[in-house]
């Protein structure tokens, strides 16, 4: 009698033991009870995808004649495109941290023309994110505050950092270091402890001028890296991720230009090599091609990792396409006239976003934090400009 007893004690145990690792978010008091638990629904992962310098009009799907995007097109026929999004600014600073804020460009724009970090009391998307339970991860350009400010990533919710703090730095394409915030990334042997790597970690191939390696290509491996090693699964009780993709793409490096007279840096300017076109507009074509082959590098990893579904993506610009680097505007008509700040934003998720929507609702930078809130079922600060899009998204607005 003794051994069915302790027989049924041990299967009871194993049952408590499945149900936690399957319902961690759920009541416990609903394995002792019969009350019916409150089970948080797998909330989606948000990849926002930001570059810098790219207008309007130079994506094929906003209709670009003289070179393709088919990744981005791809992206959009199976999504929203919306034609109305607008930056709020010409300059991107101002632009990024209403993206990470929820306020009006309008409010922030004097602290990032004077390169005031974000203050203390600044609360991001990333940290609300962070907070309810995302992992978050920042790829690329930061722009918001150095490593001694109170803007510095790690201090403003991102879990894990790779890139620039500022926009000087990052607008070099073959810097010989890169910034890393790595928590837990180095082992001491001495007290068997792990320990935060935050610092410039060297790239070896692009010291002395050499260029072995391009930024944008490091950008892409990191994210690919990422979204596999932060998979929601069953290892991780299928916690959702946040990534900002920041490229500096296709924006001059100002110092090249100087130098050379060309500040669009790309390693080969195929497939425009036999076109007739200024070598800066070339390298600047060839630089969108690039980013549009790495948007699909991203979506290839989704898919191959089976959570496409169930991640959003939204792609823009940080900043409006600037006569610089050799390079003009009018000549690949980037901008749809010199006082528009209209910008391409295009959001994708499939199975929620009707595929092939074409949307004229008006929205900019600061309607971001409280949208991505919405698709992570938690709360916006109140004393934010933003308002969600979600509705747009899901078409439920058709304006």
């Amino acid at each position: 009698m003794t051994s069915i007893c302790f027989n049924h004690f041990c299967r009871a145990l194993i049952l408590l033991g499945v149900l936690l690792e399957f319902s961690a978010p759920a009541e416990l008091s609903f394995v002792f009870t019969n009350n019916t638990p409150t089970v948080m629904p797998r909330r989606a992962s948000i990849i926002f995808i930001q570059c810098d310098g790219l207008g309007y009009g130079d994506l094929s799907c906003y209709g670009q004649t003289k070179f393709q995007t088919p990744n981005l097109d791809k992206l959009a026929a199976e999504g929203i495109r919306f034609t109305n999004y607008y930056a709020g600014d010409a300059a991107s600073s101002p632009s990024r941290a209403a993206l990470m804020l929820g306020k009006d460009s309008g409010h922030l724009r004097q602290r990032a023309d004077m390169d005031i970090p974000l203050a203390a009391d600044d609360v991001t998307v990333a940290q609300i994110l962070k907070k309810s339970g995302y992992h978050t991860g920042l790829i690329g350009e930061w722009d918001l505050g150095d490593e001694n400010s109170s803007g510095a990533p790690w201090k403003k919710g991102f879990d894990e950092f790779a890139g620039y703090l500022n926009s000087e730095d990052a607008e070099n394409y073959y810097a010989d270091y890169m910034w890393r915030y790595a928590p837990r990334s180095i082992f001491n042997p001495t007290n068997n402890q792990w320990a935060t790597f935050i610092g410039k970690e060297t790239l070896l191939p692009n010291v002395g001028g050499a260029k072995g390696q391009y930024i944008p290509d490091q950008f892409t491996k990191a994210a690919l890296n990422f979204v596999k090693i932060n998979q929601p699964d069953q290892f991780n009780h299928y916690r959702a991720f946040f990534l900002l993709l920041n490229y500096a793409t296709p924006r001059a490096n100002v110092a090249e230009a100087k130098r050379t007279g060309n500040g669009m840096q790309v390693p080969t300017d195929a497939p425009y090599s036999d076109e007739s076109w200024p070598p800066p507009e070339k390298n600047r074509a060839a630089m969108i091609a690039r980013l549009d082959s790495d948007i699909g590098k991203l979506l290839e990893q989704l898919k191959k990792l089976n959570i496409e579904s169930n991640t959003v993506i939204f792609f823009s610009s940080a900043g409006l396409p600037q006569k610089a680097g050799g390079v003009d505007p009018d000549f690949f008509q980037s901008i749809v006239s010199s006082n528009d700040l209209c910008m391409p934003m295009i959001a994708y998720w499939p199975g929620k976003i009707p595929a092939g929507q074409v949307s004229d609702y008006k929205w900019s930078p600061e309607d971001f934090l409280p949208t991505a809130t919405a698709i992570a079922l938690t709360k916006s600060p109140t004393n934010i400009d933003g308002v969600s899009v979600l509705p747009a998204l899901l078409g439920q607005i058709k304006k």
